[in-house]
Order: C-alpha cells, then structure tokens, then sequence
C-alpha cells in the first residue's frame, strides 16, 4: 500500500470514534456572520467612530427588554467614564475600543439563551491587579451602587 493510502486509512479509523460531530449551533453560526460584517464594516469605514456608535445603537434597538434598558444606561455610563472608548460592535454586542481593541462589552442575556446578561473586559482592559481580577459580571439590573463600580471599573480598564 502507498504511503498516501497508509495515511489516509489511518486517519479514517482513528477518527471514527462512532460519535458525530455537533458542529456549531445557530447562535455560534450567527455571532461569526455578524463578527465578519463587522469586520468587512469596519475595514470600510476605517474605524469611523460615528459609525461604530450607528452600529452600537443599532444592536441595542433590537435587543429585549430588561436587557435594552440596561445597555442604554451603560452605554451613557461608559461614554462618560471613557469618553476616548469608541463604541463599536463585536460579534454582534455593543463593545467599546481603544485603538481598535476591544476593551470592555455587554452581552444580552437573550443572546445565548442566558438567565442573566453580562458586562465584561477584554485582556486589553487595564485592571491587572495581583493574581486575580474581574474580568465579566452577569447583570440583571443596574441600582446606583452597579453603575458606580461599572464607572470606577470602565476608568481604569481604559486608562
């Protein structure tokens, strides 16, 4: 036998394990889509903040309630806290960037089929801190004290 055919038997029977492959779900096929518009959108607009901030509101509109709410109050939040973020969507989620990185996001819980919402951080948010530090929240509201930490946190993630 050919050393081609050798191989290819090979991998044929170490591969059939007799379990089929799920592949991907129709939310992880949707979120690449719209994570490659995004991409193709921003290479057009080379990054043009008015845009992202189109997109970003965009994603919010067609978001459910409670999750809507609270993607507007974080979206004034962090446009507050970090005015030199610029807003932009990733993977179809509102997302906030510094030099074109992804510094911190919010998830809807209706995305995934989650019980909560989250809010979180990249590794390009600056919160090093010791061994351990936040890095997402699961959020079902957002009371004062919330979005005072949220602030505190945005702040130093773009610093």
């Amino acid at each position: 036998m050919s050393t081609k055919k050798d191989t290819q038997k090979s991998a044929k029977s170490s591969t059939a394990s007799g379990k089929k492959s799920q592949g991907f779900t129709d939310d992880e096929k949707a979120a690449m889509k719209a994570r490659a518009q995004e991409l193709k959108a921003e290479a057009r607009a080379n990054k043009d903040r008015a845009e992202g901030e189109s997109a970003v509101l965009a994603a919010i509109a067609a978001m459910k309630e409670p999750d809507r709410a609270m993607a507007k109050r974080l979206h004034t939040i962090i446009k507050a806290s970090a005015p030199a973020l610029s807003p932009k969507t990733w993977y179809g989620m509102p997302a906030y960037a510094k030099d074109g990185k992804v510094v911190c996001f919010f998830q809807s819980a209706q995305k995934f089929n989650s019980r909560y919402a989250t809010f979180g951080f990249s590794d390009e948010a600056n919160l090093d801190e010791g061994a351990m530090w936040p890095a997402a929240f699961a959020l079902k509201e957002l009371t004062a004290a919330a979005e005072a930490k949220i602030s505190a946190l945005v702040k130093k993630a773009a610093s």
